[in-house]
């Protein structure tokens, strides 16, 4: 076959990170209270748009309050269906804080604030159209990452958000982020994927996306996908996966052990959050 009719992919706009083997799926070690600095957990209190009283959680890691002149990259950290924006930062559901925290101290992730809302009643299982926000991503533009610009010392740009989550939290990740991707440089979804007739809408309303000649350059780390072997979600996740992959979009596939549990939503924290906010080349 002639040269002419090869064409080589071109690398992302970041170095390719190498994915940390994972934990197994009874390891507490990497989510265990150790003698490290740790950060700090804070619950914030605001009004949305639509005027009802709502709640999320922050972490913020370990130097924050000492470095005045800092500013700091943001997880964006969604909790699943039936939960709340306390889970994840729960010692019996995310352990966030603590996988965060003895990452830091071995250098193997950088400094973040997490900010885990709660999106109970506005996360949809359905793409929206294409221009079309729905309600939970109008209160992140409207409202969440307003007020967490305003209130902490953030680094304001897209290089500096990334949005992940479980489950439902993973329809957050792709209404929400992948539709904004002038907000968001980063994707990581666990345990998640649409489901029936959501995956033929998938298809059509995310074609615009999904077919931008600049979505692989517009994602600073390939989109993140785990999902467990005898997962609920992982038939749906393969569906969503497979949509990646014909549009040639750069993309991480991670099948560990177990299933739709905290024992993988734990572990894929962990290793993900070494991938998150590489340096530019």
């Amino acid at each position: 076959m002639s040269q002419g009719r090869l064409a080589a992919p071109k690398p992302g706009p970041t170095p390719l990170p190498t994915l940390a083997a994972l934990p197994t799926l009874t390891d507490q070690s990497f989510y265990a209270h150790t003698a490290v600095p740790h950060g700090t957990l804070e619950q914030v209190r605001y009004t949305n748009l639509a005027g009802k009283e709502k709640r999320l959680h922050v972490y913020l890691p370990p130097g924050y309050a000492a470095s005045k002149d800092t500013r700091y990259p943001v997880l964006y950290l969604n909790h699943g269906g039936g939960e709340d924006d306390a889970r994840w930062s729960s010692p019996t559901g995310g352990c966030a804080p603590d996988i965060l925290d003895n990452l830091i101290a071995a250098g193997k992730a950088k400094p973040m604030i997490i900010v885990m809302p709660n999106t109970g009643g506005l996360a949809s299982f359905t793409p929206p159209e294409p221009g079309k926000d729905d309600l939970c991503t109008q209160e992140y533009l409207k409202d969440i990452i307003p007020l967490i610009d305003s209130r902490y010392r953030t680094q304001v740009s897209r290089e500096g958000r990334t949005i992940a989550g479980l489950s439902m939290g993973g329809f957050v990740v792709t209404n929400t982020g992948l539709t904004h991707l002038e907000t968001f440089a980063e994707l990581y979804i666990f345990s998640s994927g649409y489901i029936g007739e959501n995956q033929k809408l998938a298809e059509e309303r995310f074609s615009a996306i999904l077919t931008d000649p600049k979505i692989n350059e517009k994602l600073r780390v390939p989109l993140y996908m785990g999902q467990g072997e005898t997962d609920i979600a992982l038939n749906n996740g393969q569906h969503f996966m497979s949509l990646l992959f014909k549009n040639h979009i750069r993309a991480f596939w991670v099948l560990s052990t177990g299933g739709h549990e905290w024992g993988n939503w734990r572990r894929y924290l962990w290793q993900t959050a070494q991938l998150m906010f590489p340096a530019s080349s």
